[in-house]
């Protein structure tokens, strides 16, 4: 039986494609290139899709895909009972969400630690008991600094933003959902 991850996408339905709701932007295009349908899981709070079998590089794995409906700073409880409803160990799940800290188009994978100052990915923590031991893609959307955060990220991203998440940023996090995928074939 292929590795079994859960992908979380982080973000705020009632401002999509934005800076701040890459997480949401990157699951909806997962989903479209794998086919993957969703819909709405009212046990979990959000929506969520399942492909049994996906190759990523060499590697065969069973994805479920879910954008919880919450608001991304609340949304920690709705995580968790999606974690507990698939995957059930944080390890298998990776959460995706946006970096101030990091240069625009950027992915950075990181398993367990703080959530340095951002909010959603710190309500995932306190909901799983202060259990940081999951992956999270840090997708790098810059900083300016002249501008106050919640302005800079409420905005519409930039076209070509959208359209490297689409292509080449999308390969890319999907060669790292291979790489989990590697991993977590011994768990």
């Amino acid at each position: 039986m292929p590795p079994w991850l859960l992908v979380v996408g982080l973000g705020n339905l009632p401002h999509p494609n934005t800076r701040h709701s890459i997480g949401h932007v990157i699951v909806d295009v997962l989903a479209a290139r794998f086919g993957i349908h969703r819909s709405i899981n009212r046990s979990v709070g959000g929506f969520k899709g399942r492909s049994d079998v996906l190759s990523f590089s060499d590697d065969i794995v069973s994805l479920t895909l879910f954008k919880p409906k919450l608001l991304m700073n609340i949304t920690g409880p709705s995580v968790v009972s999606a974690l507990h409803n698939t995957v059930k160990l944080p390890a298998s799940m990776v959460v995706i969400h946006d970096s101030l800290d990091h240069k625009v188009k950027v992915l950075s994978v990181k398993l367990e630690g703080s959530a340095n100052r951002h909010n959603g990915v710190w309500s995932v923590i306190d909901a799983l008991g202060a259990n940081a031991d999951f992956y999270r893609f840090r997708i790098g959307i810059g900083q300016d600094r002249a501008v106050d955060p919640a302005n800079y990220v409420l905005p519409d991203m930039p076209l070509d933003g959208l359209l490297h998440w689409n292509g080449v940023g999308l390969d890319r996090v999907c060669h790292e959902l291979g790489r989990i995928a590697s991993r977590n074939r011994t768990i």
